[in-house]
């Protein structure tokens, strides 16, 4: 079982500050419901800090999105999965460390970008696109291990790319649905979605349940 855990060091400089605030302060009340001096107060910079690393609330926006994006891909590019040598395995492993990763209150677990995209999609269309490479490249991550699986069991009518959108869809869903709970519930019905994707894929790529 791997534990909840940050994805990232903590922050040193300015900027990574305020885009660490911008982590917490979305997650926790959403991108609308969180204002420059929010970010500030949190961060422990001035205003005159933000705007010297920051044109706008939007420009912040994207590049929360831009630092999401790139802590956790770094984060699961690491993970132990990759080495199993069979590539169910690995699709089977990714979504074992996605389950591990929920805990605590939806904000503790819960997708930044999500959330901007959620909030952000009709209002700011780089906000929309900085969160679509985000939750997109992560969908591209798994491609070629599904891929694989696909190919090694003979699956017929989908491709990795398609599984792999399929498995953010349920990931991003179970993240909402966690946000309709209270605290003390959201974590279970998220890793209860997750348990049912892990199943799809026992029951698609042919392994027995028991052998798990």
């Amino acid at each position: 079982m791997i534990p909840n855990r940050a994805f990232r060091p903590a922050p040193v400089t300015a900027r990574d500050k305020l885009l660490e605030a911008a982590v917490k302060l979305v997650r926790r009340q959403g991108f609308a419901g969180t204002s420059v001096e929010q970010l500030c107060g949190e961060a422990g910079v001035t205003k005159g800090a933000f705007f010297h690393h920051f044109a706008s609330k939007e420009a912040l926006g994207v590049a929360a999105a831009e630092y999401w994006s790139a802590s956790t891909g770094a984060f699961f590019a690491e993970a132990p999965f990759h080495h199993l040598p069979d590539p169910v395995d690995r699709v089977l492993g990714y979504i074992d460390l996605r389950i591990a990763l929920i805990g605590g209150p939806a904000e503790s677990f819960s997708c930044v970008a999500g959330t901007l995209v959620q909030e952000a999609f009709r209002s700011s269309a780089a906000i929309r696109v900085a969160a679509e490479s985000s939750i997109m490249g992560n969908a591209r991550a798994l491609e070629a291990d599904l891929d694989a699986a696909v190919r090694q069991c003979g699956i017929e009518g989908t491709t990795g790319a398609s599984l792999a959108r399929h498995v953010q869809a349920v990931i991003q869903g179970a993240f909402v649905l966690a946000k309709t709970q209270p605290e003390s519930g959201a974590a279970d019905l998220a890793r209860e979605q997750l348990a049912h994707l892990r199943r799809y894929f026992v029951l698609l790529f042919g392994r027995d349940a028991q052998e798990e």
